[in-house]
């Protein structure tokens, strides 16, 4: 574990950080290193492992606090196991106990708590990605993806004991799964506990292997699970499959398949929360005297009507065009902002007749011909009005 950076210089942010700046921080970087966007770099794909880890580890509240607390060891799967984060707020014998327990392998004098080995543990989960288009995102769409899990042995039952055998008790820790050691320490003679090397710490060991499984008790399977996006979905999120990941073990739950999204961009639209943007190029003649505009939207292409005069940078409104509330009826809008497109390359003619053109507009036509103080006196009249 000591060979791990810090999950925060992992993720480029500050001990401390918000929860939208670690989910900003997440996007930006997986984005970044996402296996699609750079096929056949290892070194990238291995930082793509290790962003997914330290977002998994900080966007828990609960991991993030020990995390926070104990580094890189309150977040180990045994962290805790034994009592060994518990007593921090005083010093007494089981304190003790907890030290001579890291020097020696085990408890001091029977402290430490051993956590029982034949208790049902909840397998763990399985982080995969899955990459959507940019409509797909928005409209949602159902996803078939590869995933390799462990499941339970059918043969066994997860025992890993062969059909019809049994499992004994361990002849070296009599069926305890903890053995009492004795050391000559500079403190004197002191006696310890550990897990029995024997069964594991099971207190019993298996007669004869399951055949299927070799004893694990688990077999190594790749399935096609078919994942259910919902419609406005945004990149970075992640869905929850209860119970698809690795299988438990003495009869403990399967963990849960998470399956983060990460979103392809739109050469058109962009997305802000629920809300779609884009810009429309129109010609000059098209600001001045008006159209009807054919705009793209996630639902194909609708008209609007654009006013004379339109100015450039104006943007326009489509309501009820934007994305789905997740898990909701509503939907966000989508707001168009015109630019104009300049035209290049005029003839002589053309530019003699765009020249009368500008001549012939009078003051009330054209902010170019008012001075400098009329114009300061509309824009304040304008913002008093606001």
């Amino acid at each position: 574990m000591a060979d791990k950076r810090d999950y925060y210089e992992v993720l480029g942010l500050q001990k401390g950080c918000s929860e939208d700046e670690l989910k900003k921080a997440y996007r930006q970087m997986a984005k970044k290193y996402h296996p699609d966007l750079n096929p056949g770099d290892k070194e990238a794909e291995e930082k793509f492992k290790e962003v997914n880890e330290a977002y998994e580890v900080l966007s828990d509240p609960d991991k993030r606090q020990r995390y926070d607390q104990f580094g890189h060891a309150g977040v180990d799967p045994n962290f805790g196991a034994g009592g060994g984060a518990g007593g921090f707020g005083g010093f007494d014998m089981g304190d003790i106990g907890d030290i001579f327990g890291d020097l020696f392998g085990g408890g001091f004098g029977g402290s430490r708590r051993a956590q029982n080995p034949n208790a049902p543990r909840r397998g763990s989960d399985i982080r995969v990605q899955v990459t959507l288009t940019f409509f797909e995102a928005c409209k949602g769409t159902a996803k078939k993806i590869s995933v390799t899990r462990s499941d339970t042995c059918s043969d066994c039952r997860g025992t890993g004991a062969k059909d019809g055998t049994a499992m004994k008790t361990c002849s070296v820790c009599g069926g305890t799964g903890q053995v009492r050691v004795q050391q000559r320490t500079p403190f004197g003679v002191i006696a310890t506990q550990r897990p029995c090397d024997s069964c594991g710490g099971r207190g019993r060991v298996i007669e004869q292997n399951c055949p299927t499984c070799g004893g694990r008790g688990s077999i190594s399977n790749t399935k096609t699970v078919e994942v259910q996006i919902p419609a406005g979905i945004d990149d970075g999120q992640t869905l929850s499959l209860r119970g698809q990941g690795n299988a438990g073990f003495n009869g403990g739950p399967a963990g849960d398949l998470l399956v983060t999204v990460v979103v392809r961009p739109d050469p058109i639209f962009n997305r802000d929360g629920f809300d779609i943007y884009c810009e429309m190029p129109i010609s000059y003649f098209q600001a001045v005297m008006g159209d009807k505009l054919v705009v793209p939207t996630i639902d194909g292409n609708v008209e609007y009507t654009l006013p004379e005069g339109t100015q450039p940078g104006t943007t326009f409104r489509l309501r009820g065009k934007g994305v789905t509330r997740l898990n909701s009826r509503g939907r966000g809008d989508q707001y168009v902002t015109v630019t104009i497109d300049v035209p290049r390359s005029l003839t002589k003619e053309q530019k003699e007749k765009l020249k009368a053109f500008e001549d012939s507009l009078t003051e009330k036509q054209s902010t170019k011909k008012r001075s400098f103080a009329e114009k300061l006196k509309e824009m304040l009249k304008d913002n008093s009005n606001k």
